[in-house]
């Protein structure tokens, strides 16, 4: 595990919603994929710094991420986040072996990849982004929120009432 910056000494809320016809979720701590999910080429969303930073205050956000593209300790330097790079193979595995050092019941889990598919199902919340590069269908069988970028799905965790809107019962 690399880290780009830590956030133990953040003083941090967490988002509470209580999603009618579902438990409520207390969310403490975010995994996000980089590559199809917070990047594009290796290139940072325009937009997803400033929500992060954001984001940052109410959740400890990681980032897991198989760095596809060699961009992600760069591209993410200076942001409110924990950098973890997987090994090349059995990313999925590796993947989930972080989301199992945090209670999975009060952490929501972003990405788009076939890597990401027990992330999304494990986690509390999950949320794929469609993107530019597409999602894994795999995944997308997990998620319990599709979104179209990654700024929406950030959006979505800054204002959790959109949350409770979609998944009610």
């Amino acid at each position: 595990m690399n880290v780009i910056e830590n956030c133990a000494d953040v003083q941090r809320a967490m988002i509470e919603i209580g999603i009618p016809g579902r438990n409520d979720l207390r969310l403490v701590n975010a995994l996000i994929d980089f590559n199809g999910t917070l990047a594009f080429d290796g290139r940072l969303i325009d937009g997803a710094a400033d929500r992060l930073r954001s984001l940052s205050k109410l959740l400890e956000l990681h980032v897991v991420t198989g760095d596809t593209t060699g961009t992600a300790r760069e591209a993410l330097a200076g942001l409110p986040m924990q950098l973890h790079l997987m090994p090349r193979d059995d990313q999925d595995v590796a993947k989930r072996a972080v989301l199992a050092g945090f209670d999975a019941a009060r952490t929501v889990a972003v990405g788009n990849g076939r890597n990401d598919r027990g992330l999304l199902e494990q986690a509390a919340l999950s949320i794929i982004v469609i993107g530019r590069e597409g999602c894994a269908a795999a995944s997308l069988a997990r998620a319990d929120i599709v979104c179209a970028s990654i700024v929406d799905a950030l959006d979505l965790l800054l204002t959790p009432r959109r949350i409770v809107a979609t998944l009610r019962s």
